[in-house]
């Protein structure tokens, strides 16, 4: 967590220094005002010197102003110290992850990374704040304490001698047992955050089978073992609190009790005794403050550990030292291409070799598991291949700048994505000066005018993220006319037609042919209608390639296809 600190927190080096600049002048204004005190008991009211009451006691209300302006400062610079704090470390996160592959992602989770820049975060910036206020005053007030209260009296002082090493003993053996137990509420945080997107992710599924019980039933689990381990913290901090408590009242009575015989005595007088116990409790609150700072220390190192696993994790796919930029044509071509998920025995594709050229529509079909999305993710290096290469324009996409390589590609996913926003701003991610002409045409070809025609905002109609008020086909339009709204030389379509009817679908596929003809398109489908008049047709079968030709040649030639037209059309249909 120290890197982390001494990373985000270096931008900040003028506030902080004027923070503890302020932190050091409070400490010190704390610690002349009981000397002042006793000086106006000592020299004023045991004398009866009203002069000296009024002008000491002028003196003390010129420190206290000062020192109530010097904590306001100081705690407004120390906040926008700690909020700023937190804001650079979200982005350094949230940018961390946006390089990440999608191994890396699969490696964390969804859930976890965002527990991780959310709820880890915020116990790092909470211990920032905390420490900007206490850092400098508390060390300061505890040792500044024990040397004014010796000069007071040195024999009362040897009370400190049994109730500091009393009050550390107590925080080390909180310490020893917080940090095991704020690493397991993380870990079950994670665990509460992944149960709760997977049920409402999957709300419409949990309905339908019937499973709305079962699934608060794994909810109350997760969040009954949070609260449990939560609570385990809670009541080990119920116990600090009131011991630490118990330990400055105690102080308190102890240092009446003896003092009262010293000033009786007369080797103390009554001034110094208040002004003593003041400087006693000025300690005791010190270290109070300290340890509900360290109280968040186990905590925020372990976030510290978990955001660092973050910012450490170098992505599996990199942008070139020297990336080499070809010129645009659009051509595809896989050359033995091989991929296998991290730690897996079995290669997901093997010895996977074809092309797919400018101007003619290649697709990819095969049975459920074959690795068609696998194998599109490997064009625009979602996922790396493992062995062989996958070429875009003649060149190796390794060897490619990603934002050059993405700039190239306009990719329909197998499960349509809108962002929260309007009709056109979804439309605009594809390229952001996109006119309305522009993007009336996309939708046009996309066969989505008509019903973004018949809404009544019409291009600024909302659309709820992921899409959630528009219907599957609906959506499925939409992002496919924000690729084509994008322009780019290769086109990929992974099972992009599906939620379509048959209808809508022969009238997008005619008109993809008829005003993308240019381009290199490639079709991955589940429906053997949507790909009969391909150029090209790539037929996978466990992984790997079973047969590539036309309709008309793999139906003579490739058994897998047979099979596959044969489950979906009828002898007759095909003829």
């Amino acid at each position: 967590m120290t890197g982390i600190l001494r990373t985000y927190l270096g931008p900040y080096r003028r506030p902080i220094a004027l923070v503890l600049i302020l932190l050091l002048a409070q400490a010190f204004a704390n610690l002349y005002l009981p000397a002042l005190y006793a000086d106006i008991i000592n020299n004023g009211v045991a004398k009866g010197d009203t002069a000296y009451i009024v002008q000491t006691g002028g003196l003390m209300l010129g420190v206290t102003f000062l020192l109530g302006i010097a904590s306001i400062v100081g705690v407004y610079w120390s906040a926008r110290v700690s909020m700023g704090f937190g804001r650079d470390l979200r982005g350094a996160i949230f940018r961390s992850v946006e390089s990440f592959s999608q191994i890396e992602v699969n490696q964390f989770g969804a859930a976890s990374l965002i527990t991780r820049n959310t709820n880890d975060v915020q116990q790092i910036q909470q211990l920032v704040l905390l420490a900007l206020n206490v850092m400098i005053s508390a060390p300061i007030l505890t040792i500044g304490g024990v040397i004014m209260a010796l000069r007071q009296d040195v024999p009362l002082s040897g009370l400190l001698l049994v109730i500091i090493p009393l009050m550390a003993l107590l925080i080390g053996f909180v310490m020893s047992r917080a940090i095991p137990l704020f690493q397991a509420v993380q870990k079950k945080l994670d665990r509460l955050n992944l149960v709760m997107r997977e049920t409402l992710a999957g709300v419409r599924v949990i309905r339908a089978f019937v499973r709305t019980r079962h699934e608060e039933a794994r909810f109350d689990e997760a969040s009954l073992d949070l609260m449990d381990t939560s609570l385990k913290v809670n009541r080990l901090f119920a116990i600090t609190i009131p011991s630490l408590m118990a330990i400055m009242n105690l102080s308190t009575v102890a240092v009446l009790y003896f003092g009262a015989y010293r000033v009786e005595s007369g080797a103390m007088p009554i001034g110094n005794l208040t002004a003593f116990l003041q400087y006693i409790l000025q300690i005791l609150f010190a270290i109070m403050t300290a340890v509900i700072m360290f109280v968040m220390v186990p905590r925020a190192v372990v976030s510290g550990g978990r955001i660092r696993d973050v910012l450490d994790t170098i992505p599996s796919i990199k942008d070139p030292v020297t990336p080499r930029a070809p010129a645009r044509r659009g051509r595809v071509e896989f050359r033995n291409a091989e991929f296998r998920y991290p730690g897996a025995e079995e290669a997901v594709l093997r010895q996977i070799s074809f092309e797919a050229n400018p101007g003619e529509m290649t697709a990819i079909v095969g049975s459920t598991g074959s690795g068609k999305s696998t194998l599109i993710n490997l064009i625009p290096r979602l996922y790396d291949a493992t062995a062989g290469t996958v070429l875009v324009d003649d060149v190796d996409v390794r060897d490619m700048d990603r934002q050059d390589l993405w700039a190239r590609i306009g990719f329909v996913p197998q499960r349509a994505f809108l962002f929260g926003g309007t009709v056109a701003s979804n439309l605009r991610i594809g390229d952001a000066e996109a006119d309305e002409a522009t993007i009336w045409r996309s939708l046009e070809i996309a066969q989505a005018k008509a019903f973004v025609t018949a809404m009544p905002e019409g291009l600024e109609a909302p659309i709820a993220q992921g899409g959630t008020n528009v219907s599957g086909g609906q959506r499925q339009r939409l992002a496919i006319a924000r690729a084509i709204a994008k322009r780019p030389d290769i086109y990929i379509f992974d099972d992009s037609f599906s939620a379509l009817d048959f209808r809508t679908d022969a009238r997008l596929r005619a008109a993809i042919r008829r005003e993308l003809g240019d381009a290199t398109s490639i079709i991955v489908a589940q429906r053997v209608g949507t790909i009969l008049h391909a150029d090209r047709i790539v037929v996978l079968d466990n992984g790997g390639i079973a047969g590539v030709g036309t309709h008309e040649e793999l139906m003579r030639s490739c058994v897998t296809y047979q099979e596959i037209v044969l489950s979906q059309l009828t002898g007759e249909e095909v003829a």
